[in-house]
């Protein structure tokens, strides 16, 4: 059983920055790819950004230049830098290693105008 421990969300204004983590247990990590995701209200959920695990990245148009992606291997962690922060970016924020079907209980960004 994998479990995902999100943190680092709350309140910014917009143009502020956020840095998100995510601790995964188990061994799998530094041999998994990992995902970030986010569920904004009344929106599906969309895939943000990921990184391989050799620390290959790819981004969301919506967030290239302003996000970035990160992961320490030895701390099972990964991580979303969060730039230039705008209201939009308001969501429900998920990782999970790429392989995954399940969830955990996300943290929330709340970028206000």
């Amino acid at each position: 059983q994998v479990q995902l421990v999100e943190s680092g969300g709350g309140l910014v204004q917009a143009g502020g920055s956020l840095r998100l983590s995510c601790t995964v247990s188990g061994s799998i990590f530094s041999i998994s790819a990992m995902d970030w995701y986010r569920q904004a209200p009344g929106k599906q959920r969309e895939l943000v950004a990921t990184i391989t695990r050799l620390g290959t990245t790819n981004y969301a148009d919506s967030v290239k230049d302003r996000f970035t992606i990160s992961r320490d291997n030895t701390k099972s962690t990964v991580y979303l830098q969060m730039n230039s922060l705008k209201p939009e970016d308001t969501a429900v924020y998920y990782c999970r290693p790429s392989w995954y079907t399940n969830w955990g209980q996300g943290t929330q960004v709340t970028v206000s105008s």
